[in-house]
């Protein structure tokens, strides 16, 4: 006698077929938004680059490749004072770009792209609830899972093709990885995040200096095999591609927009915007080193605030960046929240509604304030750089105490206070 099917097994049958008929349908709009949207050009770069290695073996970082990709964006090479579509990844982030590679045709291969990253960002907002243990009620979750889309700089990472979103979502998993005890695979994860270096060099100093100080050996070994096998595989196509790489990081800044707050400062102040913007990332740098040496030793939560401070005084350690990466700043986002709703529960569920529709709407009313037009390509002000992270300073220091310290501590201390009273 045939037994029937299992009831959870149909379920998974029918939960995945659903999702993937949610994925198509995703793709198909993406589809049509970049058949009608030309742009794209964070992905374009590096399709382009992986397609050269692939197909013609030529290297991602010469000039032959550099044309093709200002032939594709602006039907010509690139003007001066224009940026220049260069690649800067290292080499072994072809490997992230090359299923998308095999398709000729970039539109299909944009929208797929597209599509991972609004999974990735689905997958981010997931994980940073993991790892900060917020549970908000089901209607909040609706809301926050739509902010999480509509973000601004979610809806630019998207449009634009960056893959700021995949490196976001690597260190998130490093850092809940951690929290379990997964000391392997947050050495991996946090491995691939280096596809974006300039990205992850300070928070993932930080990582490597806690799991140290914890006696966490296996982050720091995992880390550097994956790493070094990488560069090595890669080393096979292009034995010099570290110097070619090298070469393009070093002349990154010459083409690019103001992204440090010394630069952007010196487009306002000419004669001392330099010296003040350096003089903020020493400060910066500073605060950093005295809260990764606080940090030391701590228990998770006072590791995860400080992580949190990392990411969020990042962009202004003065590292060359952009607005358009600050969905590295999202999980600083959500523990925010989730630090105001568990200590302040209702007031604080109010709270977190106001911040959320202050960050929602915020970016988007300074971009079409300030953006620019610039050989006919809208581009956002580099004073971008400012708003976020300093809002997010603020409320960081400010919910620090409750932050670094388990609730159970602080409702003992808030009962003796009581009792002295």
């Amino acid at each position: 006698m045939i037994q029937s099917e299992n009831p959870i097994t149909r379920f998974w049958y029918l939960a995945i077929g659903l999702l993937l008929a949610i994925l198509v349908g995703i793709t198909w709009a993406n589809y049509r938004f970049a058949a009608e949207n030309p742009g794209g050009n964070d992905f374009l770069v590096h399709w382009v680059g992986t397609r050269s290695l692939l197909v013609d073996g030529v290297s991602p970082y010469s000039d032959e490749v550099a044309l093709e990709i200002q032939e594709r964006a602006y039907g010509r090479p690139a003007r001066r004072g224009e940026h220049e579509l260069r690649p800067a990844y290292p080499l072994y982030s072809t490997i992230l770009f090359l299923p998308f590679a095999f398709t000729s045709n970039f539109t299909l291969a944009r929208a797929l792209w597209m599509t991972t990253l609004e999974s990735g960002l689905v997958l981010l907002a997931f994980f940073s609830l993991r790892v900060t243990r917020w549970k908000p009620g089901t209607w909040f979750l609706v809301v926050y899972f739509l902010f999480t889309m509509l973000w601004y700089h979610s809806v630019r990472a998207v449009v634009n093709g960056n893959a700021v979103i995949l490196v976001a979502l690597f260190v998130v998993g490093s850092l809940e990885a951690l929290r379990t005890g997964r000391d392997e695979l947050a050495g991996v994860l946090l491995a691939l995040a280096t596809i974006k270096p300039h990205l992850v060099v300070v928070i993932g100093l930080f990582l490597l200096i806690w799991t140290l100080s914890q006696r966490r050996w296996r982050m720091l070994f995992w880390f550097l095999v994956v790493v070094v096998l990488l560069s090595v595989a890669m080393a096979l196509f292009i034995p010099d591609w570290p110097l070619q790489n090298l070469r393009e990081i070093l002349r990154y800044s010459s083409y690019n927009p103001p992204g440090t707050p010394a630069a952007v400062l010196a487009t306002w102040l000419p004669a001392t915007g330099r010296q003040i913007g350096w003089a903020m990332s020493v400060l910066i740098g500073l605060i950093l080193i005295l809260e990764w040496m606080a940090a030391r030793r701590k228990e998770f939560r006072w590791f995860l605030w400080t992580a949190c401070l990392t990411l969020t005084a990042s962009p202004w350690i003065g590292i060359q960046t952009d607005p358009g990466n600050f969905v590295m700043l999202f999980t600083p986002i959500v523990l925010v929240f989730a630090v105001l709703e568990e200590r302040l529960t209702r007031r604080g569920r109010v709270l977190n509604g106001f911040l959320m529709a202050v960050l929602l709407v915020g970016p988007w009313v300074i971009f079409f304030q300030t953006v620019e037009t610039i050989f006919g390509q809208p581009q956002q002000h580099p004073g971008l750089l400012f708003p976020l992270p300093l809002l997010l300073l603020i409320t960081l220091y400010w919910i620090r105490w409750w932050a670094i310290r388990p609730q159970r501590l602080l409702v003992e201390t808030l009962r003796d206070y009581e009792e002295l009273v």
